[in-house]
């Protein structure tokens, strides 16, 4: 078979793949669904399709190049001829495979919680599976630091003392951005302690990323503060609620105002637990639809499964994969632990992490620093990664 696939390629090469590399592009104001696109393209032609920074699709070289012809802009026309010369089809396939394909992608922006698996049907492998030249997402634990007051959660304040100044964390986006990582999610601590937040979200949003922030949310109660950071190009936020605080619910229901896709994480406790079902009740009626879910200690893990079915209940879509408090206690992993011995790798190949002093770790909480990214160069970080997943 491989002296046979050897003479197929000695007399009919492997088409040539498209320049590796980030292409973008963000829909125009007046567009019926706002939306942005993050292609990478692998230097094997293979291609990473980022819809708004929450849907990610691995694509064949052929898809790849079709979606590189539609950020472009280029004339369907156009772009059937050139794939038919590439590849040796007819114009009319190639036109309808394009057509088709763009059909399918405008479906996922059009209803976001269509499965890209199963109803895309797109030629991908399954996450984290791959070999990658990068990962999808950078998660920025900008400080350690927490209110004086109000909901408590962990962090590892024992390991990192000092904060980057915001000069040197330009410096780590640039970087992340000419690897080729689309997506930067802010973190901590608590982000909004940090006065320059909005100026780095600003910076990554003009870089090209999509940005994220993981916060308690009181800061964007104040109206000010909140139309800031989404001039500034703030595309998402997961809330950490505090269920018996009333103005955690205020600042939820005023960032549920604005154009911004938000996801809430609840803390299970035993505080907490007997009231879950209102809780997730309440959350469901204000028209949340994404909820992170974490057990507080070890003595709550059996109360994970009662939660997740009462989440699923009422409709609400389960988000896991993002650094929140005691984020290794949450329902999918432990079920995915249970039923195959492990949990999905998605750290160092989805995301890594990096802390408030530019250590870099594969995920929150994950021991053994990988290097330093204002110091280090990517291409060593990322073969200690490599490294390290292998």
């Amino acid at each position: 078979m491989n002296a046979f696939r050897t003479l197929v390629e000695r007399f009919f090469p492997p088409h040539r793949p498209l320049p590796s590399g980030v292409y973008t592009y963000t829909a125009p104001p007046d567009a019926e669904f706002p939306y942005r696109l993050h292609l990478r393209i692998e230097p094997d032609g293979w291609g990473v399709l980022i819809l708004n920074g929450s849907t990610v699709i691995h694509l064949n070289q052929t898809a790849a190049e079709y979606i590189y012809h539609l950020i472009y802009n280029t004339p369907p026309e156009q772009v059937a001829a050139q794939v038919a010369r590439r590849y040796n089809i007819q114009e009319t396939r190639a036109l309808a495979d394009y057509q088709n394909l763009v059909e399918r992608l405008r479906a996922l922006i059009e209803v976001p919680d269509l499965d890209p698996v199963t109803y895309l049907d797109f030629d991908r492998e399954e996450p984290y599976s791959g070999a990658i030249s990068a990962p999808y997402r950078l998660d920025c634990a900008l400080t350690y630091r927490l209110p004086d007051s109000g909901y408590q959660q962990y962090v590892p304040v024992d390991r990192v003392k000092d904060e980057l100044p915001h000069s040197d964390w330009q410096v780590i986006l640039q970087k992340a951005w000419d690897a080729g990582i689309p997506h930067v999610v802010f973190t901590g601590g608590e982000p909004t302690l940090r006065p320059d937040l909005p100026d780095l979200v600003g910076f990554a949003s003009k870089l090209g990323m999509v940005t994220g922030v993981i916060t308690n949310g009181l800061r964007f109660a104040e109206r000010d503060y909140l139309h800031r950071m989404l001039q500034a190009g703030l595309d998402h936020m997961m809330l950490i609620l505090d269920p018996v605080d009333e103005a955690s619910w205020e600042a939820l229901r005023d960032c549920l105002a604005e154009d911004l896709a938000i996801a809430v994480h609840l803390t299970l406790t035993s505080r907490d637990e007997p009231r879950f079902a209102s809780i997730v009740d309440r959350l469901a009626s204000m028209g949340v639809q994404k909820v992170s879910l974490s057990a507080g200690s070890r003595e709550l893990l059996d109360l994970l499964p009662t939660a997740r079915q009462i989440i699923a209940e009422r409709g609400l879509t389960l988000v896991w994969d993002l650094p929140v408090p005691y984020s290794r206690f949450n329902p999918v992993s432990l079920e995915l632990a249970q039923t195959n011995g492990e949990i999905p790798h998605g750290a160092g190949k989805a995301w890594i992490y990096v802390e408030p002093d530019g250590d870099v770790l594969l995920s929150q909480g994950v021991p053994g620093v990988l290097g330093n990214l204002l110091r280090d160069s990517w291409e060593m970080i990322w073969k200690n990664v490599r490294q390290r997943e292998e």
